[in-house]
């Protein structure tokens, strides 16, 4: 895992906006929207651990979901990389997506199915806590979302997994 640590849960609240921004990134994907959200909310609140914090997150969105907001939702989602993608920017995600090396012909199928989903879901990007399942297994899931078509149940989905990526990241980050 990358070699950056956050800072005590307890340090959160007096750190600068760039601070906790920064810890955002490390728990969330990079986000300037999530930043407008989230940053000055959580200078104004103390947490007694990341979780807490990460469910605080997790709380807030579905209220931004319900507004009709829908682009920043897009935006949040669409922070994140491509399953599979050959250039990942985030250290996080080139660890967490270390473990689905396949075939040529599974990658092009993976390709395939990204663009499907980007194009059933427009301007989103396929969200999935990989945890250590293989390739296969993440391919039926892109799958099954695919053909389920619900796009509220979509962002709900992709948004409870961007939580818990963050969750799983808290674990291995946090002091």
């Amino acid at each position: 895992m990358p070699s950056q640590i956050l800072p005590a849960v307890s340090t959160l609240s007096s750190l600068t906006v760039e601070e906790r921004a920064t810890v955002l990134s490390h728990l969330f994907e990079p986000c300037q929207t999530l930043n407008e959200l989230v940053v000055d909310d959580l200078g104004q609140k103390i947490f007694d651990s990341y979780n807490k914090v990460i469910e605080h997150v997790r709380s807030l969105l579905p209220s931004v979901q319900a507004s009709g907001s829908h682009s920043v939702t897009e935006r949040l989602l669409a922070a994140h990389p491509r399953l599979g993608a050959k250039r990942v920017e985030s250290e996080h995600s080139k660890m967490e997506q270390a473990s689905l090396a396949g075939s040529q012909a599974e990658l092009e199928k993976l390709k395939q199915l990204n663009d499907e989903y980007e194009m059933r879901f427009q301007r989103m990007r396929y969200v999935v806590f990989v945890n250590g399942r293989s390739l296969p297994v993440m391919m039926e899931n892109m799958r099954q979302r695919i053909s389920r078509g619900d796009i509220e149940t979509e962002k709900t989905e992709a948004i409870n997994a961007m939580c818990d990526i963050a969750a799983d990241r808290a674990c291995k980050l946090a002091p």
